[in-house]
């Protein structure tokens, strides 16, 4: 009798993949085989499964097993009750348990019997984790997927699982909300760092005279403020990755004592005079040009050589529509599950909408509106035209207007929402820089863009 189970496999061999496919079809409700691994998270972005069994190497690395572990972490977190059995024909007791440490289910080596790979499944379904983990905020970005089918978020993920594995500095390129910060994660969860901490720094939330004790810490009495030793983001991230976030945002001097460190692979904390040795995996995100910055004097080009070893830009949402309505589902199911909404849909009119919007805000946007849309849902089909929400002032804002002025353009709501449009438009989507010239601070325009949904 077959068990009401679905079971996804994913190996890029095909021998594997048919021998799996025929075996598991006796015995299972549903078997999908995929031989690409670039499409696992799309797949299960659009269809539940019971059980993973997930290959460990792929055709790019054949032996390390960090292709598969990769995998392993967007899997978990597009289906976080999702069951996954790592295979592969290396196996070694390390790689095991470091699999399982991430939440595999149990591990299998290549070539296996069919009544081994049977139990194992078998077993594997039944598998509850030690500890349950806590719920999360909806807003979490540390449980959303990189998704996307289109070709160029597809190279994104390639390069990703390139660079991962590497030391290599890493240069994040892409407007705002176009998920820099999870592939600054991504890339952290699939290294060899993993263990380690990830250390975030907002470089446009510190003034010059904070950042310097902010990166590489300060001894007691520095300062007036120091009233007991601080270590630095440089020392508490070491060991693991340094994120630093809105780096066009650094003066010119702070630039210096960053080369500096990153040079010296040492830091000196504010006050102190003995120097530190790090050891740091460093990964930067700007929505600003470097290259063009570079030109213009604002930031130094020995630097920029420092931290884009590799450099990866983010396409922003509207060169890749075809991501939309995956994206689109994947909010829907999230933030329907989060507020317990349940048989909610997006009618075929506003998914066509919705796809061929223009997204100023990318993909936070868009999960900002899906967010919204549940949570005001009068009925199982959700209303995108809510004259309150996010999307229509976005919409109003960017759609074409008669020559003759009206009434609502003298609106101060309105004039402010234009002004910061612009504004961002003018700084290519720079908060900091936007802030600064609208005469506000980072945390009052932030308020703005949430009130508009921008």
């Amino acid at each position: 009798m077959k068990q009401p189970l679905s079971v996804l496999v994913l190996d890029d061999n095909q021998d594997i993949l048919t021998a799996s496919r025929i075996f598991l079809k006796q015995h299972f409700a549903s078997v999908v085989t995929l031989h690409e691994p670039a499409l696992l998270i799309s797949t299960l972005a659009s269809q539940t499964f019971d059980l993973l069994l997930l290959d460990m190497n792929f055709s790019r690395d054949t032996q390390s097993g960090e292709e598969g572990l990769f995998y392993l972490k967007q899997a978990l977190a597009a289906q976080p009750t999702l069951k996954v059995v790592m295979m592969t024909a290396y196996a070694a007791l390390p790689l095991a348990v470091r699999a399982m440490q991430l939440g595999a289910a149990s591990f299998i080596a290549k070539p296996w019997q069919n009544e081994q790979l049977l139990d194992t499944l078998c077993q594997a379904s039944q598998h509850r984790p030690a500890t349950q983990a806590p719920v999360r905020a909806a807003t979490d970005s540390d449980s959303t997927p990189l998704l996307g089918d289109s070709p160029a978020m597809q190279q994104v993920l390639r390069t990703i699982e390139k660079v991962a594995p590497t030391q290599a500095n890493v240069l994040l390129l892409g407007e705002s909300g176009t998920g820099k910060a999870l592939v600054a994660q991504a890339i952290h969860q699939a290294s060899a760092r993993a263990g380690a901490p990830l250390v975030t720094v907002d470089m446009g939330s510190l003034s010059d005279s904070l950042l310097e004790s902010e990166l590489f810490g300060h001894k007691k009495g520095a300062f007036t403020d120091a009233k007991a030793d601080y270590s630095g983001r440089f020392v508490q991230a070491s060991g693991g990755t340094l994120f630093l976030d809105e780096l066009a945002n650094l003066g010119l001097p702070q630039q210096a004592k960053l080369l500096t460190a990153l040079q010296q692979r040492t830091v000196v904390p504010v006050g102190g005079s003995q120097s530190i040795a790090i050891d740091i995996r460093l990964i930067c995100a700007t929505n600003d040009n470097l290259h063009q910055a570079v030109t213009q004097g604002r930031f130094r080009q020995d630097l920029l050589y420092r931290i884009n070893t590799v450099e990866i830009v983010l396409p922003p949402l509207r060169e890749r529509q075809q991501d939309i309505p995956l994206l689109l589902n994947w909010y829907l199911h999230k933030f329907s599950e989060h507020y317990q909404r349940e048989g909610l849909k997006i009618s075929p009119a506003d998914l066509r909408y919705l796809q061929h919007y223009d997204w100023p805000g990318n993909v936070r946007q868009l999960a900002h509106a899906v967010e919204r849309a549940v949570v005001l849902a009068d009925n199982n089909t959700l209303d995108f035209s809510q004259p309150d929400s996010a999307l229509s002032a976005t919409a109003k804002a960017s759609a074409p207007t008669d020559t003759a002025d009206t009434a609502a353009d003298f609106m101060l709501e309105f004039v402010e929402e234009k002004t910061i449009r612009q504004a961002l438009q003018y700084y290519q989507g720079n908060v900091s820089q936007a802030a600064k010239a609208l005469g506000l601070t980072r945390g009052a325009l932030y308020r703005r863009l949430e009130k508009y949904g921008l």
